[in-house]
């Protein structure tokens, strides 16, 4: 039977965004980032990361590190009591043209044929325009954090956007509970 699915952007959304994530040391959880995972675990939902990683492609970085950083973060998450069920990531140049590189929802199609996802129940989270795109393309529903560029991006740029988030809050944690409390309503 399918089940929903929180779709989750990692940098500015689970971690501190300050660029590229060149290095391990410069990955670091937001404070609540993995009591929001445990949340969606007990929930029931899915917990899918999706994650552009074009330094990749731009050979700012390789994809050994991108692989080593989310061991680290899959380590820190079970010493929590916390999992994510999917990791996937998009290592492609934005000149590339992929299917894969968020707006466009490549990554989310292949964690629905993978994990049998209704994407009609699911929601896409992150800090970017790009990310609730990428939500709505695959018929998920979207929601803004103002982490990372989330804040940013709300303040300067949802004028000019064809659609606004369903959902939008402080950091992942308190979209959650918005998400999981306007559902039981």
């Amino acid at each position: 039977m399918s089940r929903p699915s929180i779709f989750l952007d990692r940098d500015g959304t689970l971690n501190e965004s300050e660029g590229f994530v060149n290095h391990i040391s410069r990955f670091r959880l937001f404070p609540w980032s993995t009591e929001a995972i445990r949340l969606i675990n007990r929930q029931g939902y899915l917990a899918i990361l999706v994650t552009n990683q074009s330094g990749v492609g731009r050979g700012l970085y390789s994809e050994a590190l991108v692989r080593a950083v989310h061991q680290r973060f899959e380590v820190l998450l079970a010493e929590s009591g916390a999992r994510l069920d999917g990791i996937y990531y998009c290592v492609h140049d934005p000149s590339d043209k992929c299917d894969c590189r968020k707006p466009k929802p490549g990554m989310l199609f292949q964690a629905q044929k993978e994990h049998d996802i209704d994407l009609s129940r699911s929601f896409m989270i992150g800090d970017s325009y790009n990310d609730l795109k990428a939500g709505w393309a695959a018929g998920a529903r979207s929601a803004l954090v103002r982490t990372g560029y989330g804040e940013g991006n709300y303040e300067h740029q949802r004028d000019s956007w064809d659609r606004q988030p369903e959902v939008f809050g402080a950091n992942l944690y308190q979209v959650l509970c918005k998400i999981f409390w306007e559902s039981e309503n």
